[in-house]
C-alpha cells in the first residue's frame, strides 16, 4: 500500500479511532457478562492499535497473522515493546479465536477480566508512538 503522508495519517487516525470504539465496547458488555463478546472486542481494539502503529511505521499486514509477525518483528524483538506486550496481543488473539470459533470451550469471567486493563495500556502505548511517528515522518 502506497499512502501520501496525509493519506497515512488519516488511515493511522481512523484505525485508533476505531480502537479506542472497540475498546469502550468491551468495558460496556462486561456488565452483561458476554465473555465471548468482550474477548472480541479487547482483540480488535489491540489489532486496530497495533495496526496503526504498523501502518505509520510504513508497514502493511494482510492478515491477522502478519500483523502479529510484524509486531513482533519491528516492536519486541527490538525491544521497543517489552515482551510482554507481545504475549498480551498473542494472548487477546488466542481468545478472540476461541471465543468466536471453539465449539467446546467458552471462555469465563476469570480467562477475560485481567486482560481488561492491559488491553488499554498497550492501546495507549502504542497509539502513542504511532502518532509519535507521524510527527517524525
Amino acid at each position: 500500500m502506497s499512502l501520501s503522508a496525509e493519506e497515512r495519517a488519516a488511515v493511522v487516525e481512523f484505525r485508533i479511532e476505531k480502537a479506542l470504539r472497540a475498546y469502550e465496547q468491551a468495558k460496556g458488555v462486561i456488565g452483561l457478562k458476554y465473555w465471548e463478546t468482550i474477548a472480541n472486542r479487547l482483540y480488535y481494539a489491540a489489532y486496530n492499535a497495533v495496526s496503526a502503529l504498523l501502518i505509520a511505521h510504513g508497514d502493511v499486514a494482510h492478515s491477522h497473522s502478519g500483523v502479529i509477525h510484524l509486531f513482533g518483528q519491528h516492536f519486541i524483538k527490538t525491544g521497543i515493546f517489552p515482551t510482554d506486550t507481545g504475549r498480551l496481543y498473542h494472548k487477546l488473539f488466542t481468545m478472540r479465536q476461541t471465543g468466536d470459533y471453539d465449539d467446546t470451550y467458552g471462555l469465563a469471567e476469570e480467562d477475560v477480566m485481567p486482560y481488561v486493563e492491559p488491553t488499554r495500556e498497550l492501546i495507549t502505548q502504542t497509539t502513542t508512538l504511532a502518532k509519535q511517528i507521524l510527527v517524525q515522518s
